[in-house]
């Protein structure tokens, strides 16, 4: 019989077992995925990412539309995983204090384009401004004020293209 995600079907079953314990589901495992709350489906997304072993796990701001304590859960799980895991967690984010708590190394893109790469320490640090949060590196790095972005007319043209490709 053919494998599914490279895993034999002999072994499915564990994996499945293994990955609901892991995201802390296997408690609602037989509840219908409609009725979880917004941190147990994000915390079943990551879980299906993680099911084939990837190499790098990539994590699309896995927090949003989170309340306080689902967001805090995810983050204590995605911390689990960069220290017990075998693989890399590339993780995109717009919350500054989010990529501060979880990344060792922070990317700040402007306009499609790496405008900086360190150490969220080395990022602040080079702003030259004393006690410089990380989002004081994104304005410092992206050199643009929020105002000069674009208009409400542009972000909605983007939003619409971004569902069309969705």
């Amino acid at each position: 019989m053919l494998s599914w995600a490279g895993i034999p079907p002999s072994q499915r079953g564990e994996q499945i077992d293994r990955i609901l314990r892991l995201m802390d589901l296997s408690g609602s495992a037989d509840k219908r995925v409609r009725y979880y709350s917004g941190g147990m489906v994000r915390r079943l997304e990551i879980g299906q990412a993680m099911f084939a072993y990837p190499k790098v796990l990539f994590l699309d701001e896995p927090t949003v539309g989170l309340d306080p304590v689902a967001r805090k859960t995810v983050w204590d799980l995605v911390i689990n995983l960069q220290e017990s895991s075998p693989f890399t967690v590339l993780l995109t984010t717009h919350y500054m204090e989010e990529a501060e708590e979880l990344c060792s190394r922070v990317a700040i893109m402007n306009h499609g384009k790496l405008a900086a790469l360190g150490s969220p320490q080395q990022l602040k640090e080079a702003t030259g401004k004393q006690g410089a949060t990380l989002e004081d590196a994104f304005r410092f790095f992206s050199q643009e004020d929020y105002d000069e972005r674009g208009s409400y007319r542009e972000l909605r043209r983007t939003r619409r293209i971004a569902k069309r490709l969705s």
